[in-house]
């Protein structure tokens, strides 16, 4: 009877863990990730221009993000920032959702505990993109430069607002010296 219990509570917790996963790595009703997306295009470096906070990223300046893709199919994530004159970074794997045309992944930088990673706006140079998490709680704007024109990002957060983002939280990041202007003429996408 004992035993009846126990492996009953195992497979209640493996299926509320299914089911939390499940939860994490959603994409957000009405959030549609790009398709035609082409994940070599999309790996090296990006700089976190503006983010919605929370306790991960809180404080952090000069935010970057690297990804390269592994001989399995998943990529490689470093994240890194600066906090309190510091370097600190973390490495994790995301992998595909479903077919890899379609920019909506699964992170994880602690085994177990996979987040939502969904390309929801991109440049058709692949120069600027727009990341929402699990739910609208999180927002993420990334460019190749270390800084964007004003125009642009306003274009970018009017977009996210107009998708129902929280954008009068955005916390426009820090990424040292010198703001590096970009065409304002790339197609959003």
């Amino acid at each position: 009877m004992q035993i009846r219990t126990i492996a009953a509570g195992l497979a209640a917790l493996a299926a509320l863990s299914a089911c939390s996963r499940a939860v994490m790595t959603r994409v957000p009703r009405g959030i549609e990730p790009v398709t035609g997306f082409e994940a070599p295009r999309y790996m090296g470096r990006w700089y976190e221009i503006a983010r919605l906070d929370h306790r991960f990223e809180r404080g952090m300046t000069n935010v970057t993000a690297d990804y390269a893709l592994n001989e399995d199919g998943s990529v490689r994530v470093v994240n890194s920032g600066v906090r309190n004159g510091r370097r600190k970074s973390v490495e994790g794997t995301a992998r595909f959702k479903g077919d890899p045309s379609v920019a909506s992944l699964a992170v994880s930088f602690f085994p177990g505990f996979p987040g939502g990673y969904h390309v929801f706006a991109l440049d058709e140079d692949y120069q600027w993109a727009m990341i929402s998490g699990p739910d609208r709680g999180y927002l993420w704007i990334l460019s190749r430069q270390p800084g964007m024109e004003e125009e642009l990002y306003r274009q970018l957060v009017g977009i996210a607002e107009d998708r129902g983002f929280p954008v009068e939280g955005l916390i426009r990041v820090e990424q040292g010296e010198g703001v590096v202007r970009m065409d304002l003429h790339k197609r959003l996408r």
